[in-house]
């Protein structure tokens, strides 16, 4: 279970800083792919499950990870929070998607650079110590 778990962490990582490169490359492309957060019942819950996902693996495999007690924190930040979001009205998140969504795209490099630094750090957090 627990190498399943390091997979999933390092497909999270590697897909933050695949987003970012993407975001840096072509940027409407990822402003569209944005946009479609919330913006329909599936696309809320397969954004849900999918952090659901990550963040039960990042709390899983913490402990095998430099900063395992910040990945620990971070994982289950996510878990929480996306347990949040399943429990309220997938309109609800909709509703918040249209003021937040144009945010992001609004700095949409910012964003990017965030991603980027994340995956990164997942990814050199999960290298043997």
């Amino acid at each position: 279970m627990t190498w399943l778990a390091g997979l999933v962490v390092v497909m999270t990582g590697l897909w933050l800083v695949g987003f970012a490169l993407s975001i840096v490359v072509a940027p409407e492309r990822a402003a569209r792919f944005l946009s479609g957060f919330a913006s329909s019942a599936r696309a809320h819950y397969t954004e849900q499950v999918l952090r659901l996902i990550a963040g039960t693996a990042i709390v899983i495999f913490a402990a095998q990870m430099r900063f395992s007690d910040a990945f620990r924190i971070f994982g289950w930040i996510i878990v929480v929070t996306t347990s949040g979001l399943l429990l309220i009205p997938w309109q609800w998140h909709h509703r918040f998607g249209q003021w937040a969504i144009p945010l992001a795209i609004r700095h949409i490099k910012l964003y990017a650079l965030g991603a980027f630094v994340l995956g990164a750090f997942m990814l050199y957090a999960v290298l043997p110590q």
